[in-house]
């Protein structure tokens, strides 16, 4: 699972003065706002999808509580950006210890004794490297298979997707294939490597056996695509194609064969308890017709119909202090709606 970080304690108020450096940051977001927008294609008017918070207070830090939910019927292609945090130039250091402190409710998880995993390389070239690995223990049965080319595995628990860099490796995408997580992040900035990962999506018809979830049957990587298929187990499946990649932003495109109506065909998984305390603390929505971002924090967002939504944070948080935002858009109900701007 994520790495995550140290004990949080709420912050003093700092009056005005603390004021400003939350619309400096805000400001500092607009900018990555803009940038996501040249990257999707701003000049195509994408699909308005429904947008729901399913999101529930919580003490645990180790807990996902955050949910956010994205529904539509005709939505057949999409884009999920992952950006760094606007304040990752400024930042001088980065928690990623986990936080077990108040985590003592029943049906919160717990540390213990974590046994090594079984790792093997799926597949290796010159600048790329995909690995699975196997648990000891998982919370579900391992149910969906990996395949690269003639190669088929079964029980892989854990994908991780790992790019050259100078001076070794770097994990750019994970993927869980027995519950549908995925995470995502940028290339780290060259004096801040490795940034953390954060929050997760999930990409498909989005289920809750427990927690939200999406059943897979099997999963298929392209190398030379760089591209996942995803074979669902309800039926249907979806394409997911690592687009840009750079220190600025890592793109995945999906395309589902066919929309999916009924369930909500993404979702967002994070965790907040304070301000000081998340892998996500704020939302931002654009929505038809509207002149500008409808910002609010995520548990007092409600709900949205939203041509394009972030999550993320506006200052530095105790808890995975580099891990990305998020950035969804380029809804459309065609296949090649979110294929890049020429």
């Amino acid at each position: 699972m994520s790495i995550v970080c140290a004990r949080a304690e709420r912050r003093p108020h700092r009056g005005n003065g603390w004021a400003a450096r939350l619309r400096a940051a805000g400001a500092a977001a607009a900018v990555l706002f803009a940038h996501a927008l040249v990257a999707v294609g701003a000049d195509a008017e994408p699909v308005a999808v429904e947008v729901g918070n399913l999101s529930e207070p919580v003490l645990c830090a180790e807990k996902d509580n955050v949910t956010l939910t994205f529904a539509s019927a005709a939505v057949k292609s999409f884009r999920i950006t992952a950006l760094h945090p606007a304040y990752i130039g400024s930042l001088t250091r980065d928690s990623t210890a986990a936080d077990w402190t108040a985590c003592t409710a029943p049906g919160d998880p717990s540390a213990g004794p974590a046994r090594p995993p079984q790792r093997i390389t799926l597949y290796e070239d010159i600048e790329m490297w995909l690995v699975g690995l196997r648990f000891a223990d998982f919370w579900r049965p391992a149910a969906a298979k990996v395949r690269v080319g003639d190669r088929v595995e079964s029980g892989i628990h854990l994908l991780q997707l790992w790019m050259l860099r100078p001076m070794g490796g770097e994990e750019v995408l994970v993927l869980y294939p027995q519950d549908g997580y995925w995470r995502l992040r940028p290339r780290a900035p060259a004096d801040k490597a490795p940034t953390a990962f954060g929050s997760s999506v999930l990409i498909g018809p989005v289920e809750v056996e427990g927690r939200p979830l999406v059943n897979i049957r099997q999963v298929a990587f392209d190398p030379e695509r760089k591209t996942f298929t995803i074979d669902y187990a309800r039926g249907g499946s979806a394409k997911v194609r690592l687009a840009r990649l750079d220190e600025t932003s890592h793109d995945l495109e999906v395309t589902f064969d066919q929309p999916i109506a009924g369930l909500p065909f993404a979702a967002l998984r994070s965790m907040y308890v304070t301000d000081v305390n998340n892998d996500v603390a704020h939302v931002a929505v654009r929505e038809a017709g509207a002149k500008g971002w409808r910002q609010d924090g995520i548990m007092g967002f409600r709900r949205a119909t939203a041509l394009e939504l972030w999550a993320g944070r506006v200052s530095p948080s105790r808890h995975n202090t580099s891990a990305p935002d998020l950035l969804f858009g380029a809804f459309g109900d065609t296949a090649d709606a979110a294929a890049p701007a020429q």
